[in-house]
């Protein structure tokens, strides 16, 4: 056989050559198994009721009353059936479809929520308007750590910006009164902490994650000694900003289950929708994203187009901080309406295992915060009707869902080539 022909039977071979994949058969197994375990062997009585409006909404949606016990078992049919459906699929080299995914995500909360809610009754409306508020700051966190990230800066001072950002809108819309200013000053704290990000990891050419870590630490540090020598010396003068109003937006905000959910929040619940959609929008489809992209990419061959890798890198953070600074003035001018204590409480970090869940994408990254704010205000809800689930399940609910969703359901996932890795001009 000659080479050329050698050649030629190898390519053919690759060209016909197929890969299965199992993980998602594998993470279906697992949580079918999980399923099998709490709905049929530790199957619970009673009937499970589902309140779709509240008494305030124009159009009343009817109580949905599930019988708990029969509805689990349909779901670990179902839940079983798509299992094996998705194993086919991966033993013929086959693609198993986002869309199987998604059922199946969908039909295991409907058995859980319906195993967890026996003999008591879930708001939805609260517990998906408890969802979006809670993950506001994990959007705008998120969004900041794209843009960092994409741009070749690994950001996990994202912590550090947030509670930053809730610290200084707090203290400065509470002594002038206004939140507006309070929003603006959050914003200028965000910058100032990735200043400090940029200057060592591009400057000065410090470990990246090094530099992230010690500047949560240190904001962490700052904001509870001023809080507890500042802010608590004369709360109503320091530490009692005015917050936002909900604003109802006419017509969509009487939409069943979406209006109240959606369409009638503060300003900048409203500005998050704004952001997302304009982030993604710049980041592929302007010239600013593809440079943005490209520094992050390949450095070197930036360069050579003229572009400066390092300033843009660093004004580039700085936007990034912007945007999460802004993140945390929702604790103090959008919901809490004061300031404690590291009162972000991790979510820089989980934001940041949403950056990765999104595969550094807004629009995914987005859906992953919400994904992570639903397990958080899913402990909430379950906890306020008194459900029979142990506190500490509920407790670890979040984090157990950030491990499974970055760790289990992505699997491998590569992030902007040179990410995480100085670049000094030859």
């Amino acid at each position: 056989m000659t080479t050329a022909t050698a050649e030629e039977s190898v390519s053919a071979s690759l060209e016909t050559a197929t890969i299965k994949s199992w993980k998602a058969p594998i993470a279906f197994a697992i949580f079918t198994l999980i399923a099998i375990v709490l709905f049929v062997i530790n199957g619970r009585d009673g009937s499970s009721r589902f309140r779709l409006s509240s008494e305030s909404d124009v159009i009343q949606l009817p109580v949905i009353d599930a019988p708990t016990r029969l509805t689990c078992v349909v779901v670990v049919v179902l839940l079983l059936a798509i299992t094996a459906y998705a194993t086919w699929l991966s033993s013929k080299a086959k693609h198993v479809s986002l869309w199987f995914t998604i059922v199946f995500a969908a039909a295991f909360m409907w058995g859980f929520l319906t195993w967890a809610a026996a003999g008591q009754s879930i708001p939805i409306t609260g517990l998906l308007l408890g969802t979006v508020a809670l993950s506001a700051p994990l959007i705008f966190g998120s969004l900041g750590g794209v843009i960092s990230e994409r741009v070749g800066v690994v950001n996990v001072a994202i912590e550090g910006q947030l509670l930053a950002g809730a610290f200084l809108s707090a203290f400065v819309a509470s002594v002038t009164g206004n939140p507006w200013i309070g929003l603006i000053a959050a914003m200028v704290a965000g910058v100032l902490v990735s200043f400090l990000l940029a200057a060592f990891s591009i400057k000065y050419i410090v470990d990246q994650v090094i530099v992230g870590v010690v500047l949560n630490v240190l904001v962490a540090g700052l904001t509870s000694f001023l809080y507890s020598t500042v802010l608590t010396s004369n709360t109503p003068l320091f530490n009692s900003p005015p917050r936002f109003p909900r604003i109802s937006i006419p017509v969509l905000s009487e939409i069943p289950i979406l209006g109240p959910v959606l369409f009638r929040q503060t300003v900048i619940i409203y500005f998050m929708y704004v952001a997302v959609i304009v982030v993604w929008w710049a980041l592929f489809h302007t010239k600013w994203g593809l440079r943005l992209r490209a520094v992050g990419e390949h450095p070197q061959a930036a360069d050579t187009v003229g572009i400066k890798v390092n300033a843009t890198r660093f004004w580039n953070v700085a936007l990034a901080g912007a945007i999460a600074g802004f993140g945390g003035a929702y604790f103090t001018l959008g919901s809490v309406g004061g300031f404690t204590k590291e009162m972000t409480a991790g979510a820089g970090f989980i934001a940041l295992a949403a950056v990765i869940f999104g595969r550094w994408d807004p629009i995914r990254a987005t859906l992953a915060a919400l994904l992570f704010g639903f397990a958080t205000n899913l402990q909430n809800v379950l906890g306020a009707i008194g459900s029979g689930v142990p506190s500490e399940f509920l407790l670890m609910l979040p984090y157990v869902v950030t491990i499974f969703a970055v760790a289990g359901l992505v699997g491998y996932v590569r992030g902007p080539a040179a990410s995480g890795k100085p670049y000094i001009k030859a």
